[in-house]
This record gives C-alpha cells, structure tokens and sequence, in this order.
C-alpha cells in the first residue's frame, strides 16, 4: 500500500499543501479502508490473537502511525487545534490495537526464553535444566499473561464498539476531502518541508547523543547490567524498577523520533531503508525491556516458592542482557548513517514528492 507518486513536471511546481494533501489523502483513504477489515479481525479472535497482527489491523496501526507522525513533523502548516485532536486520537488507537499483538509477543519471548534456559539438546544443556522452580515459573508467567491477553482483548473489543472510534473514522473521511491547512502551506515544497523535516532529524541526533552508547560498546554489555544511569530525582528512595525504567525511557524515546524521521523522509521522497533496520534494533530493546519488567513482577507474586522466584530472576536477567544486545546493534549501526537530513538529501527525490522510494543499503 503505497502512495501514488507524482511526475517530475508536477513535483517541480507542487506547493508543501500539495505533497502533504497527496500524502494525508491517500493515508486517510487507506485508513477508512482497513478499519473495518481490523474490526471483524479483532472480533473473529476471541483470546487468540497472534503476535504479528492480520493484514488489516497491520494496515490501519501502519496509517495510523503515518498520518500521526505527518502531522507531528509538519505540523506548522495545518490548523493547530485541528492537528492535535487528530494526533491524540489516532495516538489512542495506535496503543489500543497494540495491546494485545504486545501481550502475545511478551508471552511468547519469556516463554521461549525459560524453555531455552531450562532445556536440554545437542547444543548444550541449559542453566535452569532439571531445575524444581522452571515449572512452576512457566505455568505462572503463562497464567497471568494469558489473563492480561482476555482482559485487553475484552478493552478493545468495547472500545472498537465506541463513539470514539467512529468520530476519528469521521475525521478521516473528512480528510480524504480536504485537510485544514494554513496559508504557509502554499510554499513550494522544498522552501516550506525540508526545514521541518531536518528539524526531526535534528531531534533525532540530539537524542542520540545523549544516550550512553560507551556503556553498550561490546557484545556482552555487563557494565550495563552492573550500574545504570543517572536517575531523575524523585520523591522517597529509588528502587530497582524506578532505576531501570528512567534507564530504559531514553531508548524509547529515540525510537519515536527515528519513526518521525523515517515518516518525514517518506514524504520527501527519500529511502529509509536503514532508519528502517533502527526501528527494528530498538523495537527489540522495548519488548525485551518490557519482558524484563513482566519477569520481576511475576517474582513478586505472593506466596510462591524461593525456587520460582529464583528461575523468574533468571528470565529478568536473560531479558536485560537481551535489551544490552539491543543497545550494543544500535551502537554499531548508527556512527555509519548521516548525522542529519543534508546526508539523506544526496539522492534526489527522482520518483517525486510524497513517494516513498525502494531503500538503498548501508
């Protein structure tokens, strides 16, 4: 589901509102199409759901998350009230539809993970084989996971029912119309997008900088397992879940901004190829950060035995150094790309404004 390109003669004329209603035109149109087959997806799977979402929910989270980031990044030239209300809606049904994909991959990787550590095969045999709380660990890890899949899928399926969700299908009708610009907007494209889209890649490496890539610089990464970061001064003592968290909301955050980038380059006509393989390396860190968060929680459920909460350390432990290989991939990767959008702007947008063309390598 791509957008349809435009010809060189009209790129070279087309004004900032016209690249962006092409684009917010299109992604709208594709919105209103997939949210009904996302719907009767949701609804056909009673407590099942797969870790990759089915073709229509994937379809709309990929609108959703475009259109978003669209009005994020040139966010100047729409009205303001309007582009907020839109962000903040379509920002609900992006972590509605993402609930229980996410509980389902959470279930999977911890599970797989105990069951790595406490089997046995050729290759070796695993640290927790044999051991008395592995058992009793994977039977609790998939109780109260399975519950938190019902309960989620219980959310969505009364919230895909609501007002809400029809009056954001409402809006997006109404923008395959016409969407709410300003005057700005009558610029040419390059006077009026480029600056606002180096403004996201200037976002993008500041965050970047600030991350302490020294401590994720080998394979192993146990300097990031042995002592975090600074956390933020708050009220009472700091605990271990307060420490990791603040460790862990940088690498979120950037994940966000390298999303924006990769939306604003797509608008620009650029490839994205390796911002691509940057959202991957770092949506790795967040499920394995939040794994990591399920596996303490699960150890400290009352009443259970020192034997599984031991395993259950284990598995937190596993998962943290999961989340140390992710940050030591994105080491690696991102001294190699340009430090702003002068870099990707080597490749002139042949195939025109507001296409989104095949990604070139690193």
């Amino acid at each position: 589901m791509t957008d349809a390109p435009m010809t060189a003669q009209a790129a070279s004329t087309a004004t900032a509102g016209d690249i962006l209603s092409l684009r917010l035109t299109s992604q709208a149109g594709a919105f209103l199409r997939a949210l009904p087959l996302a719907v009767g997806e949701v609804g056909a799977r009673p407590g099942s759901a797969s870790a990759v979402p089915a073709a229509g929910t994937a379809d709309l989270l990929r609108c959703v998350r475009r259109i978003g980031g669209l009005l994020h990044t040139f966010g100047t030239v729409f009205d303001q009230t309007w582009a907020q209300e839109t962000r903040t809606e379509l920002r609900w049904l992006l972590n509605l539809l993402a609930l229980e994909p996410g509980y389902v991959r959470r279930s999977a990787r911890l599970l797989g993970a105990l069951d790595s550590l406490s089997g046995t095969d050729p290759e070796g045999t695993g640290m927790l084989a044999g051991h008395a709380g592995a058992p009793k660990a994977r039977a609790l890890l998939d109780r109260q996971l399975t519950l938190a899949r019902t309960r989620a899928h219980s959310t969505v399926l009364q919230d895909l029912r609501s007002a809400r969700l029809h009056a954001l299908a409402d809006r997006m009708t109404l923008l395959v119309g016409e969407a709410p610009l300003l005057e700005s907007a009558g610029g040419r494209a390059s006077a009026v997008l480029l600056p606002q889209a180096a403004a996201a890649f200037t976002a993008l490496a500041a965050s970047a900088q600030q991350l302490p890539l020294q401590r994720a610089a080998t394979p192993y990464g146990g300097d990031g397992l042995r002592r975090l970061g600074p956390v933020p001064q708050a009220r009472g003592a700091t605990d271990a879940d307060t420490a990791l968290a603040a460790d862990d909301a940088p690498w979120a955050r950037l994940r966000i901004l390298v999303k924006r980038a990769r939306y604003a380059l797509e608008v620009c006509g650029r490839p994205s190829g390796e911002l691509n393989e940057l959202d991957a390396v770092l949506g790795h860190h967040q499920e394995a950060a939040d794994a990591a968060v399920t596996a303490a929680t699960a150890a400290r459920t009352p009443r259970i035995t020192p034997a599984t909460a031991y395993v259950l350390g284990v598995v937190h432990a596993d998962q943290r150094l999961e989340v140390e290989s992710a940050r030591y991939a994105f080491g690696r990767r991102w001294p190699e790309l340009p430090p702003g959008l002068d870099g990707w702007l080597e490749i002139p947008p042949a195939e025109g404004w507001g296409h989104a063309p095949s990604p070139r390598t690193a």
